[in-house]
């Protein structure tokens, strides 16, 4: 055999000046590291201290009718959460409006993204800035712009014609399907639609196809946009201002209300409840969604093994 002879290696290159000015110095690079390190800790903290504040004063016994300053520690707060009959009419009619608003915008606009997405039509980009709209306009616009329209009476007998319930839902959901649309959308930007075109050369109808297929792929933007759906409109407060009458008032109507006679600890007891609900059904979709990926990557890796057949001698 003939020894092939490799060629020597090149010397390094030298250092370019062009690319050391590009790039700073280790050093300078050290402290900007640090630099963000503690400046997003600040903004975390920022972001995360009121809602600290407002589980810590869930625990706080106040001496008067405002629970504003902290006296002593107790957990007679947590033992009747619903003390108050008004505080909990108005939680439990945010939360009605929140679930009707929420359902009836998962539909519209899951089926506007998923149009918008599949097809290409005329007035499709007119269609996306109607979606942006709400999003970008100030709340006190569509709310005031609300309010006038059901109390000019401008519509037929089956649009709510006063403020009240049905005014709330209506207003809800228009914002609400901006948020749906464009969540939904973002899941389907890279769906392979061929994965349609398969079940349909297997035999499944269009039923069948979008409840095997289209659906499961996009239900996990389906629950991120609900979640928010939900959170929205349970929080919404500008909106429901405008377009609510005076015996239909939601949980943030009430602590506006209220806060001019007693700020009541079950307040910060209700809220608490909110967010440790909010936080175990996110904690639960991720963990949910980390499972399922791990068992789809096992699936991938153990298909071709099961697929190797064994070779006689």
């Amino acid at each position: 055999m003939t020894a092939v002879a490799t060629p020597p290696s090149a010397p390094p290159a030298p250092p370019d000046p062009e690319m050391e000015r590009v790039f700073p110095p280790p050093w300078v690079r050290r402290f900007g590291n640090r630099f963000l390190d503690v400046y997003a800790g600040l903004a975390l903290v920022y972001l995360f201290l009121p809602i600290f504040v407002i589980v810590l004063f869930s625990f706080n016994a106040p001496k008067g009718r405002f629970n504003l300053v902290w006296q002593s520690f107790t957990l007679d707060n947590w033992k009747d959460p619903f003390a108050i009959p008004e505080l909990v009419d108005a939680f439990l009619f945010s939360l009605k409006i929140a679930a009707i608003a929420t359902a009836v915008a998962i539909v519209f606009g899951a089926l506007v993204s998923l149009s918008l997405t599949r097809y290409r039509f005329r007035g499709s980009g007119a269609v996306n800035l109607l979606l942006v709209l709400p999003l970008t306009t100030p709340e006190i616009v569509l709310g005031a712009s609300l309010g006038s329209l059901f109390i000019l009476q401008v519509f037929p007998p089956p649009v709510p014609q006063t403020l009240g319930q049905g005014t709330i839902i209506i207003a809800h959901v228009m914002f609400c399907v901006s948020f749906v649309a464009l969540t939904v959308k973002a899941r389907l930007r890279g769906f392979d639609w061929s994965l349609e075109e398969a079940a349909a050369d297997l035999g499944a109808g269009p039923v069948r196809v979008f409840t095997r297929v289209t659906l499961p792929l996009m239900l996990p933007g389906i629950l991120a946009a609900a979640l928010l759906s939900f959170a929205l409109s349970l929080d919404d407060f500008i909106i429901t201002l405008f377009n609510a009458s005076p015996d239909n008032v939601t949980f943030p109507l009430y602590i506006y209300g209220a806060r001019q006679r007693a700020l009541p600890p079950q307040i910060n007891v209700l809220a608490t409840m909110v967010l440790v609900v909010s936080v175990v059904l996110l904690a639960s979709g991720t963990l949910f969604q980390r499972i399922r990926e791990r068992r789809s990557g096992q699936g991938i890796v153990a298909a071709p093994r099961a697929m190797v057949m064994p070779v006689e001698d």
